[in-house]
């Protein structure tokens, strides 16, 4: 009998490489999301998908839309994909735990709040950088001892932050923000799929590429003492799910995580599809060679727009952004299932148009609609009807 997992989101390319890693396994996948026409509805590794009411703009009627998707798809599965793991989480309670694949929302929550994981990451022992709310008097002496940085207490995508220099003077209240003590290092990231606080594969990733302050091009790396820090946590938190990290490994090689993701990130375009199926379907199987041989990953209409705008700057990139552009790999492209990358710009013309009206970044308009709490919500967050 085939079974259904039904993915929460389908306009991001991580969301398409989880339904087709399922797909191959023979499961039947839906997506259910806010976008009538997103990235992975193209795919024919989809074989259904239903529309919900944005959960920024009405978290109710989001979790009601939600849970009669699931019933009436049949879900054996519900996998949360992207920012809105924190909506889906409310599903605990109305489901069986054992349909979703995603802790309870007040597990979740103090790992997503950036100030809560901070501290919940100093108790295990773990290096973070000195962390404070704006305006304690903590993050007056952090920006006296030196350069820090200031962002929401929760945000994605870049929005918010801002680099505060040695004795400058930090901003007006307004959402909640931390204060954040600069670490100079180099910045990685990581995504691993953890069950019952071990961790079944983890990848380590870094920016080859970026637009803004996100990564449309990424190189895998290895770095053993990020790997044991993502596993001590993992471990010391008892974790379930998907994990990811914002790291700084400082100059000398000690990793600092500087915020938590508890969902997928960029870092699942490195792993197989049967590596990716695996890691959710069959936790107690070992996985063999769970990494695709490609080092360099791209995501290429914004790495193209992002190097041909490197040529007229000075900041010596356009050669290394032009190497990736032509030797990296397309994160949505495959022989097998081509219509997702054929047909982008048409299924990313909500996100385009928003970008492009409001003056927002690609990063936050893909994801203002299902953020948590992200910048507050209006009704014309909510996107234009469709199928």
């Amino acid at each position: 009998m085939t079974r259904t997992a039904l993915l929460t989101l389908g306009r991001l390319p991580k969301g398409l490489d989880l339904a087709r890693a399922l797909a191959a396994e023979g499961w039947r996948v839906v997506v259910a999301e806010p976008f009538g026409w997103h990235l992975a509805r193209m795919s024919n590794a989809v074989a259904a998908c239903r529309r919900l009411t944005p959960p920024a703009v009405d978290p109710d009627a989001y979790l009601d839309d939600l849970a009669a998707a699931v019933e009436r798809e049949e879900a054996d599965l519900v996998l949360p994909v992207s920012e809105e793991i924190l909506h889906v989480a409310g599903l605990h309670g109305r489901i069986a735990a054992d349909r979703l694949f995603c802790l309870p929302r007040e597990r979740l929550l103090p790992l997503a709040d950036k100030l809560r994981f901070v501290r919940l990451a100093e108790g295990l022992g773990l290096d973070v950088p000195a962390t404070a709310p704006l305006h304690d008097p903590e993050a007056a002496a952090i920006v006296a001892a030196g350069d820090a940085v200031v962002k929401p207490v929760f945000t994605c995508s870049g929005r918010g932050f801002r680099v505060v220099r040695r004795g400058g003077t930090l901003p007006e209240p307004g959402e909640p923000a931390i204060v954040q003590a600069f670490v100079r290092g180099e910045e990685i990231a990581t995504f691993a799929v953890v069950r019952a606080g071990r961790v079944l594969v983890n990848v380590v990733y870094r920016a080859a590429v970026r637009s803004g302050t996100v990564a449309v091009a990424f190189e895998r790396i290895e770095a053993p003492a990020v790997e044991r820090w993502v596993a001590a946590f993992a471990e010391g938190t008892a974790h379930d799910g998907f994990l990811s990290f914002d790291m700084i490994v400082a100059d000398d090689g000690r990793p600092f995580a500087i915020e938590c993701n508890p969902r997928i990130t960029s870092g699942i375009h490195f792993l197989t599809p049967a590596a990716i199926a695996g890691a959710v379907l069959r936790p107690e199987t070992p996985l063999v060679e769970p990494f695709r041989p490609q080092r360099v990953f791209q995501q290429v209409f914004p790495c193209l727009t992002e190097t041909q705008g490197s040529l007229f700057r000075r900041d010596g990139r356009f050669r290394a952004n032009a190497r990736h552009l032509l030797g990296a790999r397309d994160v949505t492209w495959d022989l097998r299932d081509p219509w997702p990358l054929i047909t982008m710009t048409a299924t990313s013309g909500v996100i385009l148009a928003r970008a492009v009206r409001e003056g927002i970044s690609l990063g936050e308009a893909a994801t203002r609609d299902i953020a948590w709490p992200g910048r507050p919500a209006r009704a014309a967050d909510a996107p234009a009807p469709g199928p």
